[in-house]
């Protein structure tokens, strides 16, 4: 007992801990970072430069290639058809106005499916959407009802206009199966032209072995020429190729 006594006064006394010193050594550590601000830290890498650069420099937008045709008609047509007919005004000479493209779809009184797949390639082939023709009155002779879905047109403008007609004439009719050259005389009197293809395949943007069924399509050319020789004159010009 005596021993133990004795031990216990050796031992020191542990020294009272100052007030405050818990919240002193809780202040000491700094916070913890929240989730957020470590994945904005970490975003400061090669992922971060790279969102910060297209952020500040946006993408340039593609130069427009104006149509080849177009750029021909303005440099060297137009003169050349103004100094052939004596017109002193730029605006008497004979030019584009629009480009119609039209296929009737017979078997779609049956189908309706196959307008509808019409429309579609037709979409392909002029570059726009085709607007799906609707019959105007109803003939009992041919099962065909008021409104029912017949056909499917086009109708081309400006640049796509240009565009379409040169594939027209290098690409699409050159593939024609026996092709002798187009009719001279399919002028309606005003400087209208129309021509019409069997099989709708011969555009490259047709796929044949995805095609179920081959249709024609007729190609009207509205220009505002006044009489026929000068709207000859023009498809002439844009190397039109009239049978000899």
């Amino acid at each position: 007992m005596a021993d133990t006594e004795e031990k216990k006064a050796k031992k020191p006394d542990k020294a009272p801990r100052p007030e405050g010193a818990a919240e002193g050594d809780k202040a000491a550590k700094p916070p913890k970072a929240a989730k957020g601000e470590k994945a904005a830290a970490d975003g400061k890498g090669a992922k971060g430069e790279k969102s910060a650069e297209k952020s500040a420099a946006p993408r340039e937008p593609e130069p427009k290639v104006p149509a080849r045709l177009k750029v021909e008609y303005d440099q060297a047509i137009r003169s050349r058809l103004a100094e052939q007919f004596g017109h002193k005004n730029r605006f008497q000479t004979a030019s584009l106005d629009k480009v119609v493209i039209n296929m009737g779809i017979g078997e779609g009184v049956a189908d309706r499916k196959k307008v509808e797949a019409a429309a579609n390639d037709l979409a392909l082939i002029a570059g726009q959407k085709a607007v799906v023709t609707k019959a105007r009155k109803s003939i009992a002779t041919y099962k065909l009802r008021d409104g029912q879905a017949i056909g499917c047109k086009v109708t081309l403008r400006k640049a796509r206009m240009y565009e379409f007609l040169d594939r027209l004439i290098n690409i699409a009719l050159p593939r024609v199966r026996d092709f002798r050259g187009l009719n001279p005389k399919s002028f309606d009197g005003r400087g209208n032209y129309t021509l019409g293809i069997k099989e709708h395949i011969v555009f490259p943007e047709i796929d044949y072995d995805k095609t179920a069924d081959v249709w024609g399509m007729d190609i009207t050319v509205c220009t505002t020429a006044r009489t026929d020789d000068e709207a000859r004159a023009l498809l002439t010009a844009f190397n039109f190729p009239f049978r000899q």
